[in-house]
């Protein structure tokens, strides 16, 4: 699928992976929508390059609504990747003081991290489902959807993420086959251990630590090797329904 032409809707736009998937949509002629809630790096996109910020917030039904009208008014929407974030409760399942891990922050979690996912997906899928195909085989849009190698080993302390995550990387064939009769196309990339600038200072510390423990490239990722798989994926027309890890072969140890 040609993207040049059509409109995307990044949502964590503002952030490390998906600031940089902003980027390189753009760069390869898309009409972007950041959607996100971080008014100040969101409207700093905007002005530097002409992209449209919406703030967004992923759980909420009218919000999302409202970013994926901005972009259907920008071009035919073809594109959506979700790589939002948000706070995450950790602990053990029973903590060494022998209390339960809370319920009100897993719900939280899974609100965030998986039932914010689906939110996105369901309406950005309803949008792409009303455009004209793009080619003679009937597509229509792709949809990229972001999980985390701890869907598949999470570590001690991170049941409730690697819950949600797990049920993005659950969903991912459904969907697509869900889908597939309206020509849209679902993909889940599942990251590994990513330096984005939201790390700060400590970035230099997670880079040391997790860096080594990568068999190779020994480093963490980076997130323009996040924003050039989106792009490869939206082209290549025959990812379909699969989860791609990028994660220089780590594997989670259990802590």
């Amino acid at each position: 699928m040609r993207i040049g032409g059509s409109s995307a809707i990044v949502v964590g736009g503002a952030g490390g992976l998906g600031e940089a998937t902003v980027r390189r949509l753009h760069a390869a002629g898309a009409a972007v929508v950041v959607a996100d809630l971080a008014d100040d790096k969101g409207t700093a996109l905007e002005k530097e390059l002409g992209v449209r910020y919406v703030r967004t917030d992923a759980t909420d039904e009218d919000s999302v609504r409202a970013a994926v009208g901005e972009a259907e008014a920008l071009a035919p929407l073809r594109i959506s990747v979700d790589a939002h974030g948000g706070p995450a409760t950790g602990g053990r399942l029973v903590g060494k003081d022998g209390e339960p891990l809370d319920l009100a922050g897993f719900r939280q979690t899974v609100d965030i991290y998986l039932t914010g996912v689906f939110n996105v997906m369901r309406l950005a899928a309803a949008a792409m489902a009303r455009q004209e195909p793009v080619d003679e085989e009937g597509g229509r849009g792709v949809i990229v959807n972001t999980a985390s190698i701890a869907a598949y080993e999470g570590q001690i302390g991170q049941l409730p993420y690697a819950a949600a995550k797990g049920g993005v990387v659950g969903m991912t064939l459904v969907a697509a086959r869900d889908l597939s009769p309206l020509g849209i196309r679902v993909v889940t990339v599942a990251p590994g251990t990513f330096l984005t600038p939201a790390y700060g200072k400590a970035g230099d510390q997670l880079e040391a630590y997790w860096g080594p423990k990568v068999p190779h490239p020994r480093r963490m990722g980076r997130s323009p090797e996040y924003a050039a798989l989106i792009e490869h994926i939206c082209e290549n027309d025959y990812l379909n329904g699969e989860v791609i890890r990028l994660d220089g072969a780590l594997r989670f140890p259990p802590k």
